[in-house]
């Protein structure tokens, strides 16, 4: 009777798919088993650390749990990758391969594709990385009846660091938040990324947006008007907000670059016009705040003169504390959003390399 079942269930249950591109997007499959080999997908690691304009490999194979060869020969192996969102509510497609038919979707098209090093290999190679490619990513093979998945992060070396426009704090919805970050060369950040920042001695008093929708902010230093002097340091979470009424700071994130960023030696001090087309009569641009962060975070980068950046702001980068450069910490230091047509200062610009 149990066999019976089975087989009435596989009758309602199965279609064959059809090798061809709408199958690539569309095919549905329901999960019977009873016996025989079990498909099962292994991540070697858990973790892949890389850098925006880098390569990465994100490790996947499959194998059968009853016998040595990868697939059984009877079904056409499916593999789809997808990236999962950072509240985990939907994920994104990234690519997926069946037979010779492979697609990928959005900005990875041309820079993902299988490294297929043996016939259970469904590591996915990721090309010319950038900041939006962080995250996590979900293996996935398929094979008739029998399918399994595995979860790989994909980490960047970067820097967090937390952003207010001219109007002042608490001034960005999150969809603003968002826009903000993009325009200085950097992302929102995730949890993950402002919790290792705190763990590497971030401390901010503002509450800023994160990719999640959440507001939180790092404390090192408990204090009266960051939660209480009694208080354990620590993330601290407001919590979830409306993303379009509510009204926050952001954390950013940003990864090295692909280029030169440096004081522009000049033999006068300038407006913020003047800054702007003295960069480029530089060859270059004015240098955005992400910018800035990454040279000083990742590449070292001192310099105790004031410069105007792209957003109107004026800021320069100490790596080595020093009398009249930030005395007491490393840290870019934030002069203020200045008047652009009657303050006078240094320029930093950037030049990227081709």
């Amino acid at each position: 009777m149990k066999s019976l079942l089975f087989l009435v269930l596989i009758s309602v249950c199965w279609a064959e798919p059809h090798p061809d591109n709408s199958s690539l997007e569309h095919e549905r499959i329901i999960h019977i088993q009873e016996n025989g080999p079990r498909l099962l997908v292994v991540a070697e690691q858990a973790k892949i650390f890389s850098h925006r304009g880098g390569n990465v490999t994100l490790p996947c194979k499959f194998y059968h749990e009853h016998t040595s060869t990868a697939g059984s020969g009877t079904h056409k192996i499916r593999v789809k990758w997808t990236k999962l969102t950072s509240d985990y509510l939907k994920e994104v497609d990234v690519f997926v391969a069946m037979g010779h038919h492979q697609k990928s979707y959005g900005n990875y098209q041309g820079r993902v594709f299988l490294r297929e090093s043996s016939e259970n290999d469904a590591s996915l190679i990721i090309t010319n990385i950038i900041l939006e490619d962080y995250g996590r990513y979900k293996c996935e093979v398929i094979e008739g009846l029998e399918d399994d998945t595995a979860v790989v992060a994909l980490n960047l070396e970067g820097v967090v660091f937390p952003y207010s426009p001219r109007l002042g704090r608490y001034n960005l919805n999150f969809h603003e938040a968002q826009r903000a970050c993009l325009d200085q060369d950097s992302v929102i950040a995730s949890f993950d990324q402002l919790y290792d920042a705190w763990r590497s001695g971030l401390d901010w008093c503002n509450a800023g947006w994160l990719s999640d929708g959440s507001v939180q902010y790092p404390i090192t230093k408990p204090r009266e008007p960051c939660g209480g002097k009694n208080t354990v340091p620590g993330v601290r979470n407001y919590g979830f907000w409306d993303k379009d009424k509510s009204r926050y700071d952001v954390f950013c994130f940003t990864s090295n670059f692909n280029g030169r960023f440096y004081y522009l030696i000049h033999p006068t001090k300038l407006t913020y016009d003047e800054a702007v087309q003295a960069c480029l009569k530089d060859g270059a641009q004015i240098a955005k705040v992400g910018q800035i962060f990454a040279a000083w975070k990742l590449l070292g980068y001192d310099r105790c003169d004031a410069g105007w950046l792209a957003d109107g702001s004026v800021r320069y980068p100490i790596s080595r504390p020093r009398k009249r450069c930030s005395p007491n910490e490393a840290a870019v230091r934030f002069v203020g959003f200045p008047d652009k047509k009657h303050k006078l200062y240094g320029v930093y610009c950037f030049r990227a390399y081709n």
